[in-house]
């Protein structure tokens, strides 16, 4: 990388952690879960994801979508998940079929919405370990399959 866009690198990394710090009314749940977000999405963005969307919220759900991104030519919907050291169960098997089924239909209309119907798409996982020493992230590529309800 060259040491401009390093540099851009590292200031977009410290205004994004500056906003997670600023947002105080969020319990520490939630704060884990923003930091995870925001480690996943640099992770994927190291490995030449090309971000096109963050919390993407369906018009028809309250729900979202943690990242969606490109790589290459394929559209990636990506769920993160993430927990302290010591929960009983890897973030990533949080991950059940309804929430597939919740995910695969978000994607769906963020597809039509954005006229990419006929792209190849990907549903990825990121689990992200939240400790004092730091973030540590695994990428499950193609996790699970489209299904329809």
């Amino acid at each position: 990388m060259n040491p401009a866009a390093r540099i851009w690198q590292s200031a977009v990394r410290r205004m994004s952690q500056a906003v997670l710090d600023r947002e105080k009314d969020l319990t520490a749940t939630e704060r884990i879960g923003r930091a995870g977000e925001e480690a996943a999405y640099w992770h994927l963005r190291g490995k030449g994801f090309v971000m096109a969307a963050r919390n993407y919220r369906s018009p028809n759900s309250h729900k979202e979508i943690d990242l969606i991104g490109w790589e290459e030519d394929t559209l990636v919907f990506v769920e993160v998940k993430t927990r302290s050291p010591g929960t009983p169960v890897a973030p990533e098997a949080a991950v059940d079929r309804e929430k597939e089924r919740f995910l695969t239909a978000a994607a769906h209309e963020y597809r039509r919405q954005a006229r990419r119907l006929t792209a190849p798409i990907r549903f990825d996982i990121v689990s992200v370990l939240a400790s004092p020493d730091g973030m540590q992230v695994e990428h499950f590529r193609d996790a699970f399959q489209e299904t329809r309800s």
